[in-house]
């Protein structure tokens, strides 16, 4: 099979993930998206930021087809030398053999270090429903006992694994977190223009926490003039209570250069009376000042317990026995 021309002409000069990205097979194609194999060296990465709450992140694919304009993560695609910010979307390289290389990494992994799934791009994105690398990462964790994990999608594929999820869930701490920016239906599709619809997703919340999955909402980013409307924040938060979801919170939108190439121009074109003011505060800082977040996050703890989410941000369920954690040491190290 033809394998992706990254930059012709020069594949010698290609190194590390470029050059493994470069040497990916092409597979079935999609709605305006390739996909591609990547023999993945690693899939358990150490997480360095002080800003996140976990220690290890696992991402199953590399691009997300959802296509969601204000994406972070589109900088990823930078390390195989591709720096049209929409190859993101269109060219998403599966990683092979992540059940095998998990099992010999986790024992890398210490007590009470969490392992985030889903931070970049989304474990249960459509390539997931042909490729099911996320099915076979959780059938490998729920071989191990006493880890602590969370798992962050769009994606109401994941009721697929509801079987996986309980089994982890037995001897392992989980929760999941469903992203809803928005519940209204118009603005979500051209915010996010090929995930589910947010009522899908909330719903999803509430089949995962009557199914016993410690399950809630991730409503970030925030995006200043479009979805921080306290209104529109407050239905978020009542319908995450009403769904049963457990735990919600939210983070202002940040903008690396490869997602404003993206974003600005969206704006320009869907919120052209924004497109100023969002240039100028992000013209030479990816985030916004402290004092917006703080903003949100008094907001969020005052919606929070109007509601009744009085977890808030203990995200997990109860932890299992001490003889499960105990076990552990075997099972990893």
């Amino acid at each position: 099979m033809a394998t992706l021309p990254l930059l012709p002409g020069s594949s010698p000069k290609l190194v590390g993930i470029a050059r493994l990205a470069s040497e990916g097979e092409s597979l079935r194609p999609g709605h305006e998206v390739e996909y591609f194999t990547l023999p993945a060296r690693s899939l358990l990465n150490r997480c360095t930021s002080a800003r996140l709450p976990f220690t290890w992140t696992i991402n199953p694919y590399r691009g997300c087809e959802f296509a969601c304009k204000y994406c972070y993560a589109r900088y990823t695609h930078e390390f195989m030398e591709m720096r049209d910010g929409v190859d993101f979307e269109q060219k998403i390289y599966v990683k092979q053999h992540a059940a095998h290389l998990l099992r010999q990494e986790l024992r890398r992994v210490k007590p009470g270090e969490e392992i985030a799934i889903g931070t970049a791009t989304d474990p249960y994105q459509p390539a997931e429903r042909r490729f099911e690398v996320t099915r076979a990462i959780l059938e490998e964790l729920t071989r191990h006992q006493g880890l602590e994990i969370g798992l962050i999608t769009k994606g109401s594929l994941i009721l697929r694994d509801l079987d996986l999820l309980r089994e982890l869930q037995r001897n392992n701490r989980l929760f999941v977190n469903l992203t809803i920016t928005t519940l209204n239906v118009d603005l979500a599709r051209i915010l996010e223009p090929r995930a589910p619809r947010p009522d899908l997703r909330m719903e999803t919340v509430r089949k995962l926490n009557l199914a016993g999955i410690v399950a809630g909402v991730s409503c970030s980013p925030v995006i200043p003039g479009i979805t921080d409307a306290p209104q529109d924040l407050e239905r978020l938060v009542r319908a995450t209570a009403e769904a049963g979801g457990k735990h919600i919170f939210a983070n202002p939108l940040f903008l690396k250069p490869c997602s404003a190439a993206v974003f600005l121009p969206f704006l320009e074109q869907e919120f052209p009376q924004l497109a100023a003011g969002f240039h100028q505060r992000y013209k030479d800082r990816a985030f916004l000042p402290k004092t917006y977040g703080k903003r949100i996050s008094q907001l969020m703890q005052r919606l929070r317990q109007k509601y009744g989410i009085v977890r808030g941000g203990d995200r997990y369920g109860p932890r299992p026995p001490a003889s499960s954690r105990a076990r552990m040491q075997l099972d990893l190290f």
